[in-house]
C-alpha cells in the first residue's frame, strides 16, 4: 500500500471521531502551550534582570561601610585607590534616611544622596532635562539639587520643574535637573531621590563620613583586577573579610561586584526556568500517555478490520504505519494548536499583565519536535500490537 494512501486512511480515522480525538490532542495542546509560557516568562524575567543590573555597568563595584567604626574613608585615600590598575573612577557618596521636603504647600518624604558630577556616568542616571550636578556645584558648595521624577511628579505635579525651589530640612534649594525614569531596581530607585552636591550635603547633613563608594572598572575584563586593590585596600583598613561568588563581606563593609551578581542572577533565574519547564513536560507525558490508551481503544474496536485488511494482504509494515501515522498526526496536530496558543497566550501576558516575555524560536520549534517525538514513542505500541495480530483471530474477534 502506497504511503499517500496510508495517510488518507489516517486522517479519515481521525476524523470519524472528532471529539475522542480531540480530547486525546487535548494532553498536548496542555503540554506544549505551558511550556512555550513558561519558559518565555523565565527568559522573559532573566532579561529583564540582565538589562537591569547591566543598566548600572557590569563594571561597577559597590561598597557599603555598614558596622561602627572610626576609621572613615577619605576622599585623599579614595583618590589614591583610583590609580590603581584596572580602576577607571571611583565616586563618593552619603546618604541620608527619610528626610521631609516641601515645595509650597506640598511636602514629600524622600531620601537625600550627596554626589559628585562623576557619580552621573558610574551609575548612569542621566538627567532628562536640565543638567546634572557639575563641578561649580561641588567647589562653591551651592545650593542645587537634581530630582527623580517622582519626587518632582509628588511636589509639583510635572516633570517641568527646572528652575523651581524645594526645602529640605528648612534650607532652600534651586532644581538644576530631572533624572531620567528608570523605575525600582535591586539597588533601590533613582525616580524617588534628590541629589545634592557632596560638599553642601556634608553641611546639610552634618557629617563628612563617606558610607558609600562607588568604583568604576576600567572594563569588564578588569573588573577582577579592581577588585583585587580594592581588597587589599579594605584588608588593610578593616582587616581580612570573607568572600563569596558575588560579594566580598566583612563586619565592617561590604563589596558588590557587579558582574559578578549578573551572573549569579542569571544562573539562578535559568535554573528555575529548567524546573518549570521541566513541570509543563509532565503534562506532555500524560498526553502521551492519552495518545497511548486511545490508540490501543481504537486497535481493539478495528481489530475484524485489521483482520480483513490482512486477508487481503496487507502486510504487518503497512498496519503499523496507517496506526503509527494517525498517532503522529495526533500528536503533531495538537503540537500545532498548542504552539498558537503558547504563542498567543505569551502575548496576552505581556500586554495586559505586563509580565517580561522572550518567546524564542528554538524554544517554538523545540516543543514542537517532542510533541511529534510524544506521539512517534506512545503510537508505537498500538501500531506494533496491531500489525502482530492474526488476520484468522482478528476476523473471529467479537
Amino acid at each position: 500500500m502506497k504511503i499517500h494512501q496510508l495517510f488518507k486512511m489516517a486522517l479519515k480515522s481521525i476524523f470519524a471521531n472528532k471529539m475522542r480525538s480531540f480530547l486525546t490532542m487535548l494532553g498536548i495542546i496542555i503540554g506544549i502551550a505551558s511550556v512555550i509560557i513558561l519558559i518565555a516568562m523565565g527568559q522573559g524575567s532573566t532579561k529583564s534582570v540582565q538589562d537591569s543590573i547591566s543598566s548600572m555597568g557590569t563594571n561597577l563595584i559597590t561598597v557599603s561601610i555598614t558596622g561602627k567604626t572610626t576609621k572613615d574613608v577619605t576622599k585623599e585615600e579614595l583618590n589614591e585607590l583610583k590609580t590603581k590598575p584596572g580602576i577607571k573612577d571611583i565616586s563618593p557618596t552619603l546618604s541620608s534616611g527619610n528626610v521631609n521636603i516641601s515645595a509650597g504647600d506640598q511636602t514629600a518624604t524622600t531620601t537625600v544622596q550627596a554626589v559628585e558630577p562623576n557619580y552621573e556616568t558610574i551609575k548612569n542616571v542621566p538627567a532628562q532635562s536640565g543638567r546634572f550636578i557639575n563641578q561649580n556645584d561641588l567647589d562653591n558648595r551651592y545650593n542645587s539639587a537634581v530630582v527623580g521624577t517622582d519626587v518632582a511628579t509628588e511636589l509639583f505635579n510635572s516633570t517641568d520643574v527646572v528652575g523651581q525651589k524645594l526645602n529640605i530640612n528648612g534650607v532652600s534649594f534651586d532644581i538644576v535637573g530631572v533624572l531620567k525614569s528608570q523605575g525600582t531596581s535591586s539597588a533601590g530607585s533613582s525616580d524617588d531621590t534628590v541629589l545634592l552636591p557632596l560638599t553642601t550635603a556634608q553641611r546639610l547633613l552634618k557629617t563628612t563620613d563617606i558610607k558609600t563608594f562607588y568604583i568604576q572598572a576600567s572594563s569588564s575584563d578588569n573588573v577582577n583586577t579592581a577588585m583585587s586593590y580594592l581588597q587589599l585596600f579594605m584588608d588593610t583598613k578593616y582587616g581580612l573579610p570573607t568572600t563569596s561568588a558575588s560579594t566580598v563581606t566583612n563586619k565592617y563593609f561590604r563589596v558588590f561586584n557587579q558582574s559578578s551578581l549578573l551572573a549569579t542572577a542569571t544562573s539562578t533565574n535559568q535554573t528555575m526556568t529548567n524546573e518549570l519547564a521541566g513541570i509543563a513536560a509532565i503534562s506532555l507525558l500524560v498526553g502521551g500517555i492519552g495518545i497511548m490508551n486511545i490508540m490501543l481503544v481504537s486497535v481493539m474496536e478495528r481489530t475484524r478490520e485489521i483482520g480483513i485488511r490482512k486477508a487481503l494482504g496487507a502486510k504487518r509494515r503497512a498496519i503499523l504505519l496507517q496506526f503509527l501515522i494517525e498517532a503522529v498526526f495526533v500528536s503533531g496536530i495538537g503540537g500545532i494548536l498548542g504552539v498558537l496558543i503558547g504563542i498567543g497566550g505569551s502575548e496576552l501576558l505581556q500586554t495586559f499583565n505586563n509580565t517580561a516575555i522572550q518567546l524564542s524560536s528554538t524554544v517554538v520549534l523545540a516543543a514542537f519536535a517532542f510533541s511529534v517525538t510524544v506521539g512517534i514513542v506512545f503510537g508505537l505500541y498500538p501500531a506494533s500490537k496491531a500489525s502482530k495480530l492474526s488476520p484468522i483471530d482478528a476476523l473471529s474477534f467479537e
